[in-house]
Order: C-alpha cells, then structure tokens, then sequence
C-alpha cells in the first residue's frame, strides 16, 4: 500500500462511543478530538470528518456535538434504544462501514478512529478497493484483529497526553 504523502485526500471516521469507553476505562479521561482529527490527518488533506455519537440525554451531549461541529467533525447522531428487557442498544457499526464504503472512491485513506474489531473486514474490503486504511485506538483495549487488518496503527497510548483531555 501507499506511504503517506502530503497529495493524499484523508477521510476520518471516529466512533465517539468506542473511544469514550476506551479512554474512560483506561485513563478515565476525554478525548481530545481537536488532536484526534490533527493527529488523523497529519500533513495530508481532509476530505471528511465524522463522528458517529450516541445521544443518550447526558447534560452534557448538546454541547459535545457543537464543540464536535466546531472542530470540524460532521456529527451524526442516533438516539439510544432501550428494549422491553430494559437493555439498551446503540452503535454505528453499519453507518460507519456504509460511509466508509461510499467514501473510498473519493479518498485516499481512511482513518478509522475506533479500537473495535469488528471493523477488520471493513479494513480488508477497503484494502482490496486500492484506499490505504489507518486506524487510532487505544492499544489496551483494540482489537487484535482491527490492529492486523489495516496498513497503520495509531497506538493513542503511546502519546495519551496529546490525544486525551
């Protein structure tokens, strides 16, 4: 695959829950997304920034989603569903994979900001389609097989003080 070069068009994907879970449980702390997104992108040009949020009427989401916006993400949101059973449900696995899918012809890369291994055969589709894949998790909590299916791994660990408010 492709090195990184400056010509290259950048899309970044980051699932919001994913990595709120992640630096929650590791470091219990934020993200720093305005880092994030300039950590994603590097020197290349961005296409696209979305971030798949969850809105689960926490006092603080409304001013999440605008600081989002402002740092450049579009934001999508999904209202959480809570079943019969009192369990609930909400994730954007198959939004995120769609965009992805549907971006790739007008990209170079995407950067997938998410430790969650199910996305290792998004990764592979879009490898096999000729877009270089990065992804940026947590190395504690990513998926082994996230980490082996795309061509750059962005352990935020390593540099936690950068990507974590």
């Amino acid at each position: 695959m492709d090195a990184v070069h400056p010509d290259q068009r950048v899309a970044v994907l980051a699932d919001a829950q994913n990595l709120y879970h992640s630096a929650q449980s590791v470091y219990s702390r934020k993200i720093d997304y305005a880092s994030l997104l300039d950590g994603a992108v590097g020197d290349r040009r961005l296409t696209r920034a979305i971030a798949y949020v969850i809105r689960a009427d926490s006092p603080d989401e409304e001013r999440f989603f605008h600081a989002l916006s402002g740092i450049g993400f579009e934001t999508k949101i999904k209202d959480i569903k809570t079943f019969g059973d009192g369990s609930k449900k909400a994730d954007w696995d198959v939004g995120m994979s769609l965009d992805a899918v549907s971006l790739a012809p007008h990209v170079d890369t995407v950067v997938l900001c998410t430790g969650d291994g199910d996305f290792a055969r998004l990764c592979t589709h879009l490898r096999h389609a000729g877009v270089r894949v990065e992804a940026m998790a947590f190395g504690e909590s990513a998926a082994e097989e996230l980490e082996a299916s795309v061509d750059g791994f962005t352990d935020l660990s390593e540099d936690a003080d950068r990507f974590l408010l």
